[in-house]
């Protein structure tokens, strides 16, 4: 079974984003400088050689960062049987169901990134319901941003994994993916993934704090919902490889205590999860 990497991005650096993003996205990695260039080579060489990956851009007004749907239909054609594009949205822009049916019907894009804290919008106002009701009937998964950001301007209110609860509810067959694991609303999001069964969670971009990361994974074991993970980087932020090694190497900051351990069984499939037949991206 091949890794399938459920959340990265493409995007042109520094093009689609305005300076005081690329000014504030230095707070990302603490101690890290991270590099935004997006290079299809580097992504590749840096990842198993069977990788399948799930790539978005991202819109969000509020925050600075525009990419527009065909740029992502492009990358997508350098490799049609590694890549899958999902359309982006910000709901709080106008023209945004013309861009969904648009990336949706004639570029071919296969599930939608929506990003509620960069653009300033709570997931659950009613108002979205034809958002959600259009996904749900097309089967087109939602990854959304949830948890913190480094991005002063991005409204914390509107990115608790909580708000996700009244849209699952309301829409129980739509499949979305909770990205980040919520941190460091972990609880919250282990919450909401363990009692819909059509939504889960991907690791991404959590590798690098691998204390809060342990923390964050006992509570996914302690309430049994390991099945509800799915794999994924968050790149550029960080690749492939590097993200599965700080996996697997959790439990080894736990040596000479008596600390529990995280299940190498339970991490490991997660790993190899069929993430694409789960979300019916198949």
């Amino acid at each position: 079974m091949p890794v399938i990497d459920i959340h990265s991005h493409y995007w042109r650096y520094p093009e689609h984003f305005q300076e005081d993003f690329q000014i504030q996205a230095r707070r990302a990695r603490a101690g890290v400088e991270v590099d935004l260039t997006v290079n299809f080579d580097h992504y590749c060489a840096t990842a198993p050689a069977d990788i399948r990956t799930v790539v978005f851009g991202g819109k969000a007004k509020l925050s600075g960062l525009w990419v527009n749907d065909s740029d992502i239909a492009t990358y997508v054609s350098r490799s049609p049987e590694r890549l899958i594009g999902f359309l982006s949205l910000d709901p709080t822009q106008p023209n945004w169901q013309q861009e969904l049916h648009q990336g949706h019907c004639e570029l071919g894009l296969r599930g939608i990134k929506l990003m509620p804290m960069y653009a300033g919008f709570r997931p659950d106002d009613e108002r979205l319901d034809e958002l959600w009701r259009y996904a749900s009937a097309h089967r087109l998964p939602v990854l959304l941003h949830t948890g913190t950001t480094f991005i002063s301007q991005a409204p914390l209110e509107f990115t608790y994994p909580r708000l996700l609860d009244k849209v699952a509810t309301k829409f129980p067959e739509l499949r979305m993916i909770l990205a980040h694991l919520g941190h460091p609303f972990e609880g919250e999001c282990v919450a909401v993934i363990r009692k819909h069964q059509h939504v889960y969670a991907d690791v991404s971009a959590l590798h690098y704090r691998p204390w809060q990361l342990y923390n964050s994974l006992m509570l996914v074991q302690e309430y049994g919902v390991w099945h509800k993970l799915l794999f994924g980087t968050d790149y550029p932020f960080t690749t492939v490889n590097d993200s599965l090694a700080g996996l697997r190497n959790l439990n080894t900051q736990l040596q000479g205590t008596r600390l529990p351990r995280l299940s190498v069984d339970a991490l490991e499939s997660m790993i190899q999860r069929d993430s694409l037949s789960l979300l019916g991206l198949v």
